[in-house]
C-alpha cells in the first residue's frame, strides 16, 4: 500500500458486520477481478497490515463468466452469502 492510499473503513479489527459491511462495499464497487497467485502478510498487533509480498495477476471477470447476477445491480441485503449457498 503506498503512503498515499486512502484508507476505508470499516478497518481492522473486524467485528462480525464490519466484515460483512467491508464484503458488501467491495462487491458493490462494480468492476470484479479473479486474483492468481501467491502472497505473505505481515500483520502488527493493531491488526493493521504491514508488510505484504505477493505477485499476482488480476483477471478480469466479464458479466457473461459470473456466477451471480441480480437485476437490480448490487446483491440484495436478504439473499444468502457464499456460506449459505454452500460455496
Amino acid at each position: 500500500m503506498s503512503i498515499n492510499a486512502e484508507v476505508r473503513p470499516p478497518i481492522p479489527p473486524f467485528t462480525l458486520e464490519s466484515a460483512i459491511e467491508k464484503v458488501r462495499l467491495a462487491e458493490d464497487a462494480g468492476n470484479w477481478f479473479r486474483s492468481h497467485g501467491n502472497g505473505n502478510w505481515e500483520f502488527g498487533p493493531d491488526g493493521l497490515m504491514h508488510h505484504r509480498y505477493a505477485c499476482i495477476n488480476d483477471m478480469p471477470i466479464k458479466a457473461s463468466d459470473r456466477k451471480f447476477h441480480s437485476p437490480l445491480g448490487r446483491r440484495p441485503d436478504d439473499h444468502p452469502g457464499l456460506s449459505e449457498l454452500g460455496l
